[in-house]
């Protein structure tokens, strides 16, 4: 195992790196979803032709409003089963890190990739 300042975090081998499909996609709507346990905002994110459009929830309102969000790009995992939020299934993971607050950053590409470009 190795460590890093949170926690302990197991050791994972390339080909459990490759398993984890993250594409990058355009948001296209965003909503409050003021039913969630906690704070949270309702996205629809455009993966392009091959995958389409996919539903996620985040928790990101300490540093978002959802006018803000349409035509962001963020990265996302997309291979992770559907997941079940009170009464919104999200159906991919945004990713986010947390900023020295604990306030959720959206992980977006910094220069032009076509919707649904994975990462390597």
């Amino acid at each position: 195992m190795t460590e890093d300042t949170d926690h302990a975090t197991p050791v994972a081998s390339f080909d459990d790196f490759l398993k984890i499909d993250i594409r990058v996609g355009t948001v296209i709507d965003a909503k409050p979803f003021p039913e969630a346990r906690k704070p949270a905002i309702k996205l629809v994110i455009d993966f392009g032709d091959q995958l389409g459009t996919r539903r996620s929830s985040a928790q990101i309102t300490e540093l978002y409003d959802p006018d803000s969000l349409v035509g962001k790009r963020v990265m996302a995992v997309v291979n992770f089963p559907p997941r079940q939020i009170g009464p919104f299934m999200s159906e991919v993971l945004t990713l986010g890190v947390a900023n020295d607050k604990g306030e959720i950053v959206l992980i977006g590409p910094d220069s032009d990739a076509p919707n649904g470009s994975r990462m390597y």
